[in-house]
C-alpha cells in the first residue's frame, strides 16, 4: 500500500514539476523571439507580421528537442526508483 502511496503522489509531484518546468520554458522561448523581433523591427510592437513571427516561432520550439527532453521529469526519477528497488531487493 505504501508503495502504491509513493507512486501516485511522486507522479502528481511529477506532473507539477513537468508543467512548472514546461511553462517556464516556453516563456523563455517566447520572450527571446519577442526579443529577436524587437531588435529587427523596433517600431513595431503589435502587429499581425510580429503575431505570425511569434507564433511560428513557437511552433518550431514545440518541435524542437529542447521541449521534448523535460520528459525527462518523468522518466529519470522513474528509473531511479526501479534500479533503487533492484539493488535493494537482490541483496
Amino acid at each position: 500500500m505504501a508503495f502504491l502511496r509513493l507512486i501516485i503522489f511522486g507522479y502528481l509531484g511529477l506532473t507539477v514539476l513537468y508543467w512548472i518546468i514546461s511553462l517556464y520554458s516556453r516563456s523563455v522561448r517566447l520572450e527571446w523571439l519577442e526579443g529577436e523581433w524587437a531588435k529587427d523591427h523596433p517600431e513595431d510592437s503589435d502587429s499581425p507580421e510580429r503575431q505570425e513571427f511569434l507564433d511560428a516561432g513557437m511552433a518550431e520550439y514545440h518541435k524542437s528537442l529542447r521541449s521534448k527532453l523535460i520528459w525527462l521529469v518523468y522518466i529519470i526519477p522513474t528509473i531511479v526508483v526501479i534500479v533503487a528497488l533492484l539493488v535493494r531487493n537482490t541483496n
